[in-house]
C-alpha cells in the first residue's frame, strides 16, 4: 500500500508567493511548467508553427489539459546565428496566436521578447509575463512598459558578447544588473523570476556546471527558471537529433528540481509533469500525482 506523503515535509522559500491572472505561484511547494509555442519558422528544435495560429491554439489547450501552468509564446528565433526580425514583424507573428490562446486556455501566457514594443502589444493583447531574454539590459524600454503594466517579468542572463569567467559569479553580475534597472524603473522585486540563461552564451561545459551549481544560485532570494529543453548540450551528450533529446531534458529537470529550480521551461509537458512529480516528492517531500 503507497502511503500517504501528501505532505511529508514543508519547504520554506524566501521569494513570497507570486499571483498571475487568479492562480498563485507558492515558490518552493512544487515545480512549476512552462509551456513552449513557438510560432516561428526557424526554431532551432523543429517546433516552429510559423503562421498557423489554429495550431498553436490547439497546442496551448493540449498543455493545459497535460498540467502546464504557463504558456511562453515566442515568434522570433533566439538560436545562436538566427536570421533577426524587425519588432513588427515579431508582433504581427506572435499577436494573432496570443489571442488565439488567451480564447481557449485561462493559464497565464508569457511572451517571449526582447523587444519593447512587441511586449507592450502582447501585453495588450492577453499576455501577462514579459520573458525577457536580456533581462531589460536589452531594449531600454523595456523596464518601463514592464513598470508601467505591473506584470511579471522572466529576467535571464543573457551570456552572448560577455567576458568569459565563472558561471555563477557572471550570472550573479547579470542579474544584480537586471534587479539595478528593474528597480529605477519601479518594478515591484516580488514580481521578477530570474533564469541563469541555459544555452545563451555558454559552453556546453559552462551549461552543465549551471545545473550542477543550480544551489549556489538560490543566493538571489527569487524564483528560479530554468530552459535546458532539448538544447543542443544535450544532444552532445547524447548524439541525437534535436527531436530526440527527451531524456536528456528530463534527467536535466530532474537533477535542476533537486537544486530547487521553481520553473522549468519544456516541450514536452506530458513527459516532464511526470518526471517533475517524482522529483518534487523526493527532493521537496511532497507528493504531486501527475
Amino acid at each position: 500500500m503507497i502511503p500517504d506523503t501528501s505532505r511529508l515535509s514543508t519547504q520554506t522559500h524566501p521569494a513570497p508567493p507570486l499571483t498571475v491572472r487568479g492562480r498563485t505561484f507558492e515558490w518552493g511547494t512544487r515545480t512549476y511548467l512552462m509551456a513552449i509555442v513557438n510560432v516561428t519558422p526557424d526554431s532551432f528544435s523543429g517546433d516552429g508553427l510559423n503562421d498557423d495560429i489554429a495550431a498553436a491554439a490547439v497546442l496551448a489547450r493540449q498543455f493545459e489539459r497535460e498540467g502546464a501552468d504557463i504558456i511562453d509564446v515566442g515568434a522570433e528565433s533566439t538560436r545562436p546565428n538566427a536570421d533577426p526580425i524587425t519588432p513588427a514583424e515579431e508582433t504581427a507573428r506572435a499577436l494573432p496566436a496570443i489571442r488565439a490562446i488567451r480564447k481557449v486556455v485561462d493559464l497565464p501566457i508569457s511572451i517571449d521578447t526582447q523587444h519593447a514594443q512587441v511586449a507592450e502589444a502582447a501585453l495588450e493583447s492577453g499576455a501577462d509575463i514579459v520573458n525577457d531574454i536580456n533581462g531589460l539590459r536589452g531594449d531600454p524600454g523595456m523596464a518601463s512598459i514592464v513598470a508601467s503594466r505591473g506584470c511579471a517579468l522572466v529576467a535571464m542572463h543573457n551570456q552572448r558578447g560577455r567576458k568569459p569567467g565563472d558561471v555563477v559569479t557572471n550570472t550573479l553580475s547579470g542579474w544584480k544588473e537586471s534587479l539595478r534597472i528593474a528597480e529605477k524603473a519601479g518594478i515591484l522585486r516580488d514580481q521578477i523570476i530570474v533564469d541563469p540563461g541555459f544555452g545563451f552564451g555558454w559552453t556546453p561545459e559552462e551549461n552543465l556546471q549551471l545545473v550542477q551549481r543550480l544551489d549556489e544560485l538560490l543566493i538571489s532570494n527569487l524564483p528560479l527558471l530554468l530552459g535546458p529543453s532539448r538544447k543542443s548540450t544535450l544532444g552532445l551528450i547524447l548524439d541525437s537529433a534535436v527531436e530526440d533529446r527527451l531524456e536528456g531534458t528530463s534527467a536535466t529537470v530532474a537533477i535542476a528540481i533537486a537544486k530547487g529550480v521553481d520553473i522549468v521551461r519544456v516541450h514536452d509537458i506530458a513527459e516532464v509533469r511526470k518526471v517533475a512529480a517524482v522529483a518534487d516528492a523526493i527532493s521537496r517531500g511532497r507528493w504531486q500525482s501527475p
